[in-house]
């Protein structure tokens, strides 16, 4: 209908024409310009969140945690960060004549860990310490041949007469000393919630690994402690780690009918899972061994949030690392084991935590 039939003036009418013309035309130019501007804040925020995901499947590919020297070398072969070739195992010859103690840098109940060196190499030279422990000895150097991996660390070589093992050296040494390490001035950059939750992921992801290993499921047994448990990771230079201890790693197959039991004496404390406890002790009834119930990998489930507690450390972020890990958390420390997670749902939930903080930064960051 005409603006005429209104009751409109036709002066008024032309001007009125006008006028929409003219509101038209530069909507259509506000539009013609908002249009390319949204397209590329869209086309910047889907390149950015593509980069994310790029850089986080870089990183923590499903099974792996970081590029290991072993990449490219076959079976009971080694090749160190500064090597260009893989080498098959050192044995006793080539130990006895191209290897050289240097410094008693460990000891433990089982060996006593030397650092050493091997043409240039700095290496961990391990020797058994006493022939009462001489089964395990051998248990974890058997696993060490089996396991080879980027969870674990890499063999050098060893020497079944003279009972000597020979490892990668890393010299960070066990997790035991994450604080010192970040306290010093050349790393302090690193010291930061990423660093830490890459940790956390790190030692869930070897959990992972050992429960679904080559041979079989195997359970930490030698971990009654923080501290223990602590001692059996080392620390590589890119901050990363590999498990280094495998002298207790027991064997669990329920369709064999096969359980574990860490040791033969009482555990205590509130580190240990509840059926690692002796459950008549309210009953003042004496340990026995033979009375003590078996249990299963879930034990190793029950300490990942006192272990990744102590990995996060009191960095900024933490808090919010904690609260984000917090029901996953709750399910590891169910008193049932079988109502616990399997470590593949705690890694997927851990990297699933991490990758969503990486972004809320990445975001916050562009808003800045």
């Amino acid at each position: 209908m005409a603006p005429c039939s209104l009751g409109v003036p036709p002066s008024t009418a032309v001007l009125m024409a006008e006028m929409q013309g003219t509101v038209g035309q530069r909507s259509r130019t506000t539009v013609a310009y908002i249009v390319p501007v949204v397209g590329i804040c869209a086309a910047a925020f889907l390149l950015t969140n593509i980069f994310i995901y790029l850089y986080l499947d870089s990183v923590y590919q499903p099974g792996l945690q970081q590029v290991s020297p072993l990449v490219g070398c076959v079976p009971q072969h080694f090749k160190m960060p500064t090597m260009k070739d893989c080498t098959a195992w050192l044995q006793c010859l080539q130990i006895n004549a191209e290897v050289h103690e240097l410094k008693l840098i460990d000891q433990g109940a089982v060996k006593k860990v030397y650092l050493a060196e091997w043409r240039g190499q700095k290496v961990a030279l391990s020797r058994l310490s006493s022939l009462n422990y001489l089964e395990d000895f051998l248990h974890g150097l058997s696993m060490l041949q089996a396991l080879q991996s980027p969870q674990v660390v890499q063999l050098v070589g060893f020497c079944l007469e003279e009972h000597i093992i020979l490892t990668e050296h890393h010299p960070f040494g066990s997790l035991l000393n994450l604080d010192d390490v970040l306290e010093k001035k050349h790393y302090q950059q690193h010291n930061n919630w990423e660093m830490r939750l890459r940790l956390a992921i790190d030692y869930v992801t070897i959990l992972h690994y050992l429960h679904n290993s080559p041979v079989g499921r195997r359970v930490m047994c030698d971990s009654n402690s923080l501290e223990k448990t602590l001692s059996q990771f080392l620390l590589t230079n890119d901050f990363h780690l590999v498990v280094n201890d495998l002298d207790a790693l027991p064997e669990v197959d329920m369709s064999r009918n096969l359980s574990v039991k860490c040791g033969h004496r009482e555990l205590t404390g509130d580190f240990v899972a509840p059926e690692q406890l002796w459950p008549f002790r309210n009953n003042r009834k004496p340990f026995s061994d033979n009375l003590m119930p078996e249990y299963d990998e879930k034990t190793d489930i029950w300490k990942i949030p006192d272990v990744t507690w102590f990995l996060m450390g009191k960095v900024p972020g933490g808090d919010l690392v904690h609260f984000h890990l917090f029901q996953i958390h709750e399910k590891c420390k169910k008193k049932d084991p079988t109502d616990r997670p399997s470590a593949f749902d705690v890694l997927k939930v851990y990297k699933s935590v991490y990758s969503s903080m990486v972004r809320d930064s990445a975001g916050f960051r562009d808003m800045l």
